[in-house]
């Protein structure tokens, strides 16, 4: 996929990958649930082929930023773009298709279909997609060597370890390439060691791919991966040194 559109040379990464114009953005968000606010005013930037991390507590409003971001939550006031394009002022059918085709997701649980193999979950976007089957099929096991589930193809993702499973989701996530990929808590259900081989391959594989990743996390060891990190407080966001100044470190 010919990510060069929608932006000039910028920064570089941390791996010296060469990071372009900001590709996704919100300014000014504001989202409440009821009488209950969950953005006040959030403003966030993410360079394309940048990685990442919103950190923050519980309830601070880090997953509503991420769901706003991905055009699946439209917010009460401000904007959100996205190489461009005013996300908030799509149509539904336009938001699913960005979500089909240029967003890819990987969650805490991998929300797996347990009872389809490990290639049919990773080709589910391409056939979603009306990608042929045999095609499909071939880019799917292809990123079987690459995330380290060889032989794994034919098994049903009910019997995955936890870690397996969040490769798998991965993978369904990398396979139709991606421009952003968003991870929320993606290593919220594993141990410390198979967290870490996850994001050590989560983030090999993006930058691999050029993709921006869009990370939630509360797990600072996990934020630790990423080129940048911001913190969210009441709703709002700010970056890590203020975040650090504010509690006194």
């Amino acid at each position: 996929m010919d990510r060069s559109h929608g932006g000039q040379a910028g920064d570089a990464g941390g791996d010296g990958t060469q990071m372009t114009a900001t590709v996704i953005e919100a300014r000014a968000v504001e989202k409440s649930f009821g009488q209950t606010p969950a953005l006040r005013g959030a403003n966030l930037t993410a360079k394309r082929g940048e990685i990442l991390a919103i950190m923050g507590p519980s309830g601070s409003g880090k997953s509503t930023l991420l769901h706003c971001l991905a055009g699946i939550f439209i917010p009460d006031k401000g904007e959100l773009w996205f190489d461009g394009h005013r996300v908030d002022e799509m149509t539904d059918s336009r938001r699913t298709e960005l979500r089909r085709t240029a967003f890819g997701f990987v969650f805490q649980f991998g929300q797996l279909v347990p009872e389809l193999t490990v290639s049919d979950n990773i080709a589910l976007p391409l056939l979603l997609n009306r990608e042929k089957r045999k095609s499909a099929y071939a880019k799917a096991n292809a990123w079987l060597p690459r995330l380290e589930l060889d032989g794994l193809g034919e098994r049903r993702t009910g019997e995955l370890s936890g870690g397996q499973a969040q490769r798998v989701a991965l993978a369904r996530s990398l396979v139709m390439q991606p421009q952003v990929l968003f991870a929320d808590e993606p290593t919220g259900s594993l141990d410390t060691l198979t967290g870490e081989m996850v994001m050590e391959l989560l983030v090999g594989t993006a930058r691999e791919e050029g993709a921006t990743v869009v990370l939630v996390t509360h797990d600072a060891r996990v934020a630790a991966y990423a080129d940048r990190e911001v913190m969210v407080r009441d709703g709002k966001v700010i970056n890590r040194a203020a975040a650090e100044v504010e509690v006194g470190r």
